[in-house]
C-alpha cells in the first residue's frame, strides 16, 4: 500500500529593501526550498504571496524590518491571513560565520522562525495608533529644529554689539521672539544690520515652528482621549509621553505578551547575570529608547510631585539604593502600570 505523502509546511524568510525584497523558502525540517526577488510594491507583494502559496500548505512568513522597509509587505500578507512573525537581523556571530548577503539574511530569518528565537508578531499600522506615530515623526522633527533655532538665536545674540545685546537678554523668550520678529531692515550695509535681519529671519522661524508644534498637539491630544483615555489617566504622562508609549506598544498591543515583554521592549526590565556562585541581575540596555526615556519622564515627575513616590524615595534611600537605582526601579513599576492602561486602552 502506498504511503500517502504529507504536505510540507513552507516558512518564507524575507530581507527587505527600499527597491527589492529577497526571500527564501525552506520546509518544516529547514530544507531549502527555493529563493526569489520581487519588487517592493502591490505587485511584488501579490506576486511573493502566489509564490509562497504554490510551494506547499500552512505558509508563514518571517520577514525583517516589518516597521520600516518591510511594513507594507507585513501589511500586506496579513491582511491575507497569512501568518507573519518579525525577525530581527542577523546577529554580529552569525555573519562572522556565515557572511553577508541578502540571500544569507533572507535565508536566516525563516529558520529562526522555525528555531523559535523569532515570536515577534508586527504592528499592524493601519489603525488610530498610526496616526499617532505619524504625527509623532512631524512633532519631533519640529522640536529639534526649534531647539536649533533657540540655540542659534542665543549664539547671535551673544555675539552682537553690547548695546544690543544689553537689551534683548534682560527679555523673557516670549517677548524676545516677538521684538526680534518686528526688526525693519531696509538694506544691510553694516554687521549690525546682518544681525538684525539674522535675528528676524531665526525669530520668524522660531514662531511658525511653535504654531506647527500646537496644531500637532492638539491633534495628538484629540487622538489619545478619543480613543485612550486611561493613557492620559496615568500621572505624569502628557500628550506627548503618552503618545511615545502608544506608538512603540502599536495598534495591536496583544502582541505584547505579558507586562514582562512591554517592560523588555521597553528596556527597563533587569537581566539575568548569573555564572556559578554569583547570581545577580544587570541593567537592561537595549529596548526601546524613546521608550526608556517616556518613562524616565514619568518618574521625573512623580518624584517632583507625587508624595507616594516621594516617600518611596526616601525610603530606598534610607536602605542605601543610589539615587539612579530608585529611578531604574520606579520605570519597571511605571512599566506595569502603562501596560495595565494599554491593555485596557
Amino acid at each position: 500500500m502506498a504511503k500517502t505523502s504529507v504536505p510540507r509546511a513552507v516558512i518564507v524568510g524575507v530581507d527587505t529593501h527600499n527597491d527589492v525584497h529577497v526571500a527564501v523558502a525552506v520546509d518544516q525540517d529547514g530544507r531549502l526550498l527555493d529563493q526569489r526577488f520581487e519588487t517592493a510594491n502591490q505587485a511584488g507583494y501579490a506576486a511573493l504571496f502566489t509564490w509562497a502559496s504554490q510551494l506547499g500548505p500552512t505558509t508563514r512568513f518571517g520577514v525583517e524590518g516589518t516597521g520600516s522597509y518591510g511594513a507594507g509587505l507585513s501589511r500586506y500578507l496579513s491582511g491575507r491571513g497569512v501568518e507573519v512573525t518579525e525577525v530581527r537581523c542577523p546577529s554580529r556571530q552569525m555573519r562572522h560565520d556565515r557572511g553577508k548577503s541578502d540571500i544569507v539574511d533572507a535565508e536566516a530569518a525563516p529558520r529562526a522562525v522555525l528555531a523559535g528565537t523569532a515570536t515577534g508578531v508586527p504592528k499592524a499600522g493601519d489603525d488610530w495608533v498610526e496616526m499617532v506615530r505619524v504625527l509623532r515623526v512631524a512633532r519631533t522633527s519640529a522640536m529639534r529644529q526649534r531647539t536649533q533655532v533657540s540655540n542659534q538665536l542665543q549664539a547671535v545674540i551673544v555675539s552682537t554689539a553690547p548695546s544690543l545685546r544689553d537689551e534683548l537678554q534682560q527679555l523673557r523668550k516670549v517677548d524676545l521672539i516677538a521684538k526680534l520678529s518686528s526688526f525693519r531692515i531696509r538694506c544691510i550695509s553694516s554687521p549690525h544690520d546682518a544681525t538684525r535681519l539674522t535675528l528676524r529671519l531665526l525669530a520668524q522661524r522660531h514662531r511658525s515652528l511653535t504654531a506647527e508644534l500646537e496644531i500637532l498637539d492638539l491633534e495628538l491630544r484629540k487622538l489619545i482621549e478619543e480613543h485612550a483615555p486611561p493613557m492620559l489617566a496615568i500621572r505624569g504622562a502628557k500628550t506627548e509621553v503618552a503618545g511615545t508609549l502608544l506608538a512603540i506598544a502599536g495598534d495591536n498591543p496583544g502582541r505584547l505578551k505579558s507586562e514582562a515583554s512591554f517592560a523588555a521592549l521597553c528596556g527597563v526590565s533587569p537581566l539575568p547575570a548569573s555564572s556559578g556562585n554569583t547570581h545577580r541581575h544587570r541593567l537592561n540596555r537595549g529596548g526601546d529608547r524613546q521608550g526608556n526615556r517616556a518613562l524616565w519622564w514619568i518618574v521625573i515627575s512623580r518624584l517632583r510631585n507625587d508624595p507616594r513616590t516621594q516617600a518611596y524615595a526616601r525610603r530606598r534611600t534610607a536602605e542605601g539604593k543610589s539615587t539612579r537605582e530608585i529611578i531604574r526601579c520606579l520605570k519597571r513599576y511605571v512599566a506595569r502600570e502603562v501596560y495595565r492602561a494599554l491593555t485596557a486602552t
